[in-house]
């Protein structure tokens, strides 16, 4: 049984364009070399090739993940790189015929890279290989490292972690949590409260949340003065700045619909264009989460720090579901693990800071995911652009709605939330390969690329 999954793990400051693709690669190659540096073998080493299998080998390029495996290696974290120095490596190191690795400068080539799409291997299809060897070509450490959703990272060989042990409020369901906040007679944000300030001390957890929700009204406010077009050949223009000035000509409330959608494609474009963004939970549905809570601070008077404290811990309780009984990896489940899941936590989120009960905020969740169940993951190009921006802004009033039709009932429904999430798991284990992040059906080979 997995450790306790914290707020603060679903929801990581980062970088774009994907959590699974950028995010993880990026903390992957750091592993590789910090094991090196701990087995002293980084002076011998004269050369290090990478292999990405599966939908790392499909899409990569397209993700970013050629640029944080080179940015990883030398150093560099999704917490505190610089975003504009990531977007830069990969061609820096193939003009340079030289990266780095830690301190160590060594020779770089293109075919250092060997991109294998059509292999997958066992436990995952985020799966890539680190090879280091020395200048006689003998191999001094091989790993490989899956990157399982969300920016989390796993390995074949044992990673080095610190087990958590047990959280006051336990629990592996919906029905469970349910019942431990009847029997405490607590909400779900006052259990998630108490859960996380056992784990972090709630000085450190409320500096994080600060962070993570200062983080994402940034991203926002960022997005929506951004003009320009994307990175990549797909040459597609930006919408949100020009959207704001649009909306800017009307009375604020008879537009907060179309504001709510503006906010998850300003984050969205953010994420595409490699800048700062959070992982929510994970960096392909980044902009659902923080629309819908800027939404509520905006258009629901809902306080800055309720949206940190409650939004944030409520959704995060429910991404953990997600993460532990089924998946929130587009390469595993589809997009209904991702845009799916953040619609579904946002939804509970704001279920709570409106007042909801937690029999509410559970149908609000169970409602939100229930109509992404299905959702395929085929980005067009391999970039995390269309559909992915777009779809946001309709998950986000997903989110909303599935919100509303819960307020309007007692909390008392048919199909629970632990059914629909074991119902995403199985769809996702029934999707054809194609539809999981590998751009090789759906619009991905129905959109003429131009």
């Amino acid at each position: 049984m997995p450790d306790y999954i914290s707020a603060l793990d679903l929801f990581t400051i980062g970088i774009g364009p994907s959590s699974s693709h950028t995010v993880g690669p990026m903390r992957a190659a750091l592993l590789f070399a910090k094991a090196l540096e701990a087995e002293g073998k980084i002076s011998n080493t004269e050369k290090v090739t990478v292999n990405l299998y599966g939908s790392l080998g499909a899409t990569g390029p397209g993700h970013g993940t050629t640029n944080a495996i080179v940015a990883g290696l030398a150093g560099a974290t999704p917490e505190q790189c610089n975003p504009n120095d990531v977007l830069k490596a990969w061609d820096q190191a193939v003009t340079a015929s030289a990266w780095q690795v830690l301190d160590k400068t060594i020779v770089f080539s293109e075919k250092d890279f060997n991109f294998q799409p059509l292999i997958r291997l066992a436990k995952h299809s985020n799966a890539m290989k680190f090879t280091a060897s020395e200048s006689s070509g003998e191999t001094l450490l091989e790993q490989t490292y899956y990157s399982v959703g969300g920016g989390f990272v796993e390995a074949d060989h044992e990673l080095a972690k610190v087990s958590r042990g047990s959280v006051p409020f336990e629990f592996n369901n919906a029905e469970e949590l349910l019942a431990i906040c009847e029997k405490e007679n607590l909400s779900i944000a006052e259990l998630a409260w108490q859960n996380e300030v056992y784990l972090h001390g709630e000085q450190e957890l409320t500096r994080r949340l600060d962070a993570i929700w200062s983080a994402m009204q940034s991203c926002i406010e960022q997005g929506l003065k951004e003009k320009g077009v994307l990175p990549g050949y797909l040459a597609v223009t930006r919408r949100a700045a020009d959207m704001a000035d649009r909306l800017a000509k009307f009375d604020t409330a008879e537009v907060s619909n179309e504001w709510l959608q503006a906010y998850a494609i300003a984050v969205n474009e953010q994420n595409a264009a490699g800048m700062r963004v959070v992982t929510a939970p994970t960096n392909g549905a980044a902009g659902i989460i923080p629309a819908v809570g800027y939404y509520a601070m905006k258009f629901k008077n809902v306080p800055s720090e309720n949206i940190a404290k409650e939004y944030l811990l409520v959704a995060g309780a429910i991404g953990s579901l997600y993460k532990r009984n089924a998946s929130i990896s587009g390469a595993e489940a589809g997009c209904q693990g991702e845009v799916g899941s953040a619609c579904s936590m946002a939804a509970a989120g704001l279920a709570s800071v409106l007042g909801a009960t937690n029999q509410q905020i559970e149908n609000a969740a169970e409602i939100a995911m229930e109509h992404n169940l299905g959702l395929t993951c085929d980005p067009v190009g391999g970039f995390v652009q269309m559909p992915c921006i777009e779809r946001n802004a309709i998950a986000s009033g997903t989110a909303v709605s599935a919100v509303r039709l819960a307020l309007l009932g007692d909390g008392s429904h048919k199909i629970s939330l632990d059914t629909v999430i074991e119902t995403m798991r199985q769809t996702g284990v029934d999707m054809s390969s194609k539809y999981k992040e590998t751009s090789l059906g759906g619009l991905a080979v129905n959109v003429v690329e131009c």
